[in-house]
């Protein structure tokens, strides 16, 4: 088998994690809105959330934002990068996924992972974190089976329940593209074996590059098909290296409560716009098709920096596009 990449390169922006201010953060009604149309009307493809349910900066619930953003564009895809599925009950999480899938016209991309080293998502939902794999593996096949409308049975260690139907069924057939997160072994061959694509997060273009040949091997035998292949970049474009460096380093390092600076080095596309132009082409030569531009600097300037980076770095890489 071969998995089939598209021929366009895309783009999304990942939401803001959160508004610095002096005091708490109290995301307004309307952050939403000003967000989608601004990504909109910049001429990306996709905005994509992401999700914790207790993390060192605040995140809002993925599902909920994104069904809000769904009324205010008719035309972005609209994804979750990553979505802990193994964090949630699969039979609740099912119906709010296709729900959100009709709300969003089948526009929905739900990538879906184990989650990272943060015990506090695993002891806020009381689950297990050595479970988090066998769940997450078992959770997508009982998302496929209610997501198509049939009367369909489950008797798993994790979900059981007897011959049953939900309905509506996903808006998409066989449901929205699940894309799997994850650089082990095992999320790799999750990826080939259950998975309509791949997500990945801190990986430079040759990790990425030989990821996708393990998973290319763990697809076995059978017809080519259509795989999603997407990456969370952390970016910043200025007017040299060193200033984009400087400002990544203070939000990555907020953002993860551990000094970021010779790791942004290694993962970020930062710089002039020919510096981020550059590292996006590796990504793509390595087998990248949809980067999803994680904007890593002061949050004052982040709106700023998602017109800056439409107006100069979607020029250079208009080949692709």
């Amino acid at each position: 088998m071969t998995l089939q990449l598209s021929d366009q390169f895309r783009f999304g922006v990942l939401t803001k994690h959160n508004r610095k201010t002096t005091g708490p953060w109290q995301p307004g009604p309307n952050d939403m809105r000003d967000m989608v149309e601004l990504i909109d009307n910049a001429g990306y493809d996709s905005l994509w959330v992401g999700d914790h349910l207790a993390f060192t900066v605040p995140v809002l619930d993925p599902l909920i934002q994104l069904a809000q953003a769904a009324t205010y564009s008719s035309r972005l895809e609209l994804g979750v990068s990553v979505y802990l599925l193994p964090l949630r009950h699969t039979g609740p999480a099912a119906k709010q996924i296709a729900t959100l899938d009709h709300l969003s016209d089948g526009r929905l991309i739900l990538g879906v992972g184990v989650g990272g080293e943060f015990k506090d998502d695993f002891h806020v939902a009381g689950v297990d974190p050595s479970e988090r794999g066998a769940r997450l593996n078992e959770g997508i096949q009982v998302l496929r089976k209610l997501w198509s409308g049939d009367t369909v049975s489950h008797d798993g260690k994790y979900f059981a329940f007897p011959e049953l139907k939900m309905s509506p069924p996903a808006r998409q057939p066989n449901g929205p593209p699940i894309w799997c997160g994850g650089r082990s072994p095992a999320a790799l061959r999750r990826a080939g074996e259950l998975c309509d694509g791949w997500l990945s997060y801190v990986v430079t273009p040759e990790m990425y590059a030989d990821a996708l040949t393990k998973i290319n091997d763990a697809a076995g035998d059978g017809p080519d098909r259509p795989f999603g292949t997407g990456h969370l970049l952390f970016a910043w474009v200025d007017d040299s290296y060193e200033a984009a460096l400087d400002k990544a380093t203070e939000s990555l390092s907020l953002r993860y409560a551990m000094d970021f600076r010779e790791a942004a080095k290694k993962y970020c596309a930062l710089g002039r716009a020919e510096d981020v132009a550059e590292k996006l082409q590796a990504y793509h030569d390595a087998g990248l098709r949809h980067a999803i531009m994680d904007f890593v600097g002061p949050m004052a300037e982040h709106d700023a920096q998602v017109t800056r980076f439409a107006d100069e770095v979607f020029p250079l890489m208009k080949s692709f596009r």
